[in-house]
């Protein structure tokens, strides 16, 4: 059994790049990068609605919840981890990791639970209406 290929998740330069089975498909964005990070914050904030986590383990419950296919880049991640503290949708306090090193543990707020089931909601839609396009409907 092959191993599935990682996406590398990444806003930089308003590229994402899909990486399904063996093609890869490169998305680019033009004007906004709106979709994209709203599309990387329901991700995160979705991989902390279970417990707290340090940003490592955020990007290691992505890639797993994912099953091996999403992979968030440090580039990409701590930004967005940044944004939405300052959002009101984390908040983050030091604590210590599993291999006793010093480490920012984040977890999801009652603000931070309402917008993940915003955005799950409008992600539902637009993928919904993607799919239908897709299909040829």
């Amino acid at each position: 059994m092959s191993m599935p290929h990682l996406l590398p998740l990444t806003l930089y330069r308003r590229v994402i790049k899909v990486l399904p089975v063996d093609d890869l498909v490169e998305l680019v964005i033009m004007e906004k990068t709106d979709l994209l990070q709203g599309t990387l914050d329901m991700l995160i904030l979705k991989a902390l609605q279970l417990e707290p986590m340090h940003g490592f383990g955020i990007s290691i419950r992505i890639r797993h919840m994912s099953q091996d296919v999403l992979q968030v880049e440090q580039g990409s991640l701590y930004p967005a981890l940044y944004r939405l503290e300052e959002q009101g949708w984390i908040k983050a306090e030091w604590g210590v990791s599993e291999n006793n090193r010093k480490a920012r543990f984040y977890k999801l707020t009652a603000a931070g639970r309402r917008q993940l089931s915003a955005k799950t909601e409008s992600w539902e839609r637009l993928s919904t209406a993607i799919n239908l396009i897709l299909s040829g409907a």
